[in-house]
């Protein structure tokens, strides 16, 4: 298959609770093999919920959205294809006879997964700390917040936001928020 193709996200399974192991080992290999251009983004989905320890006091913690998947950004080559289904601990991409299928952009945003930066039209971070800003995608959709950082080479912000009645950093990428 031709490089020059686009990148797309594709859902491959995991034996559970193998999840992030699979990403560690396939963004190892990526970097031993040089394959940065051909796999671009390895994500286990994760939102943050709150749990009542036993003395009554609230924690919050990760959790795995979709349980046994992670989600690669790829494009499809032989070599990408073996590197990818030949780590341990996946079992297959999803789709018919394991043949894997791309995830359309409005999959991946209802699944809760923030575009990289580079994907951003126009790019340009125009956020500065101190600008109020609303969440439009992502588990965090719908939140305001306040800018307290802005990493301009990474295209996110470090934003401070009320979550379950605290104010809690979050960082998010650029494509994520808009000014109010």
């Amino acid at each position: 298959m031709s490089e020059l193709q686009e990148a797309k996200w594709y859902v491959v399974h995991t034996y559970s609770g193998h999840e992030n192991k699979v990403k560690a080992t396939i963004e190892r290999a990526v970097i031993t093999r040089g394959m940065e251009n051909i796999i671009t983004h390895v994500v286990v989905p994760t939102e943050n919920v709150v749990e009542k320890t036993p003395k009554g006091n609230e924690k919050i913690r990760q959790r795995k959205v979709y349980p046994s998947y992670v989600l690669i950004k790829m494009i499809i080559t032989d070599e990408s294809w073996y590197v990818v289904r030949n780590t341990k601990g996946v079992t297959g991409f999803v789709g018919p006879g394991s043949k894997p299928v791309p995830l359309s952009e409005e999959e991946v945003i209802a699944m809760g997964i923030e575009l990289p930066a580079q994907e951003v039209v126009g790019g340009d971070v125009d956020f500065e700390p101190g600008d109020v800003v609303k969440i439009i995608n992502g588990s965090f959709a719908g939140n305001v917040g306040t800018v307290e950082e802005v990493n301009a080479e990474k295209k996110e912000v470090k934003l401070l936001t009320e979550i379950f009645g605290r104010k809690s950093p979050v960082t998010i990428g650029i494509q994520s928020i808009e000014k109010i």
